[in-house]
């Protein structure tokens, strides 16, 4: 959770009224940090589908309509201990960046870069180097600081009078939601496992409630909120369910947040934003630890995605 905090801004200080109230970045990220321009062109967002951190930049970025002021590279959804790469592309090569390998970026801005080769990260086309890869701050700053550059309906996905209850629900869903799932997955013990199990299943019960007297998680309208939700939401069976054994019930059998779920995947910028095939290779390739066959699952049957949803 160390990040580079640059960020990218529109003036001298944050666009975000709320900025020193809230801290957009992740959990200890300095706010005296180096500031960088917003200008169209100039960055581009290098992220994987597979990730579910990087899987809410392309949201974002799709939700704002932001495609032509910040290019997009999607790297493969495996990776070797060294860093993603751009298999994708042919010859293996970024055509903007051009380098195989997201590590050269790290190294251009740090060599030798000590911590981890993270999605999403935006780089500086011209000089080839990471700005930064802290990923909440990145989709915050998409909001605020690149308004200019919007599409002209662009939702406001921070609306100002409901901001300090949505910083308390995205606090939950990131530490029981998102972080919860990576807890039951990767705990080291049994007792670790089932209170990481009662703790994500007490949260989810808690959404299905939340969900059961309100379209999205902060109301009538898409927020934030709901992107960080999603990412999680919409690997759930397909992986976590199974190989993170997060497996008391499926998400298709939680009525309201099934519902939900499929309400945003049918919104454009959130399902076809999804690769079902990209986000399973990740998790049952890369981690060879929990699976050590590589063998990636057939199923789950995609179509339930594109039933009426019954909500709105």
């Amino acid at each position: 959770m160390t990040y580079l905090p640059d960020r990218i801004l529109a003036g001298e200080t944050s666009a975000d009224p709320l900025d020193d109230t809230f801290p957009g970045g992740s959990k200890d990220s300095p706010r005296d940090v180096p500031r960088w321009p917003v200008e169209s062109g100039r960055y581009r967002l290098v992220a994987a589908r597979a990730c579910p951190w990087a899987h809410r930049s392309i949201i974002v970025r799709s939700l704002l309509g932001l495609e032509d002021a910040i290019s997009w590279g999607a790297p493969g959804p495996t990776h070797d201990a060294r860093s993603w790469t751009f298999d994708l592309d042919p010859g293996g090569v970024d055509p903007v960046l051009g380098i195989e390998r997201l590590q050269q970026a790290y190294f251009a801005r740090e060599a030798d870069y000590p911590r981890g080769i993270t999605v999403p990260a935006i780089v500086d086309v011209a000089s080839g180097q990471v700005v930064t890869n802290d990923f909440p701050q990145i989709t915050h700053d998409l909001s605020f600081e690149w308004r200019e550059h919007q599409r002209a309906d662009a939702p406001d996905l921070w609306p100002a009078d409901l901001r300090e209850e949505m910083e308390s629900v995205m606090k939950r869903v990131f530490t029981e939601v998102n972080n919860g799932v990576y807890r039951c997955g990767f705990a080291g013990s049994q007792e670790a496992y089932e209170d990481a199990y009662e703790r994500l299943f007490a949260a989810l019960d808690w959404l299905e409630e939340r969900l059961a007297d309100r379209r999205f998680l902060m109301g009538d309208a898409i927020t934030e909120a709901d992107v960080r939700l999603f990412t999680t939401l919409v690997r759930f069976d397909a992986v976590y369910h199974g190989h993170f054994k997060c497996n008391r019930n499926k998400l298709t059998e939680m009525p309201h947040l099934w519902g939900y779920a499929r309400d945003l995947f049918q919104t454009p910028g959130f399902g076809d934003e999804v690769d079902f095939e990209q986000i399973k290779q990740h998790y049952y390739v890369v981690h060879t630890d929990i699976n050590p066959t590589q063998i990636v699952p057939a199923g789950p049957d995609e179509a339930g995605w594109l039933t009426p949803h019954g909500r709105g």
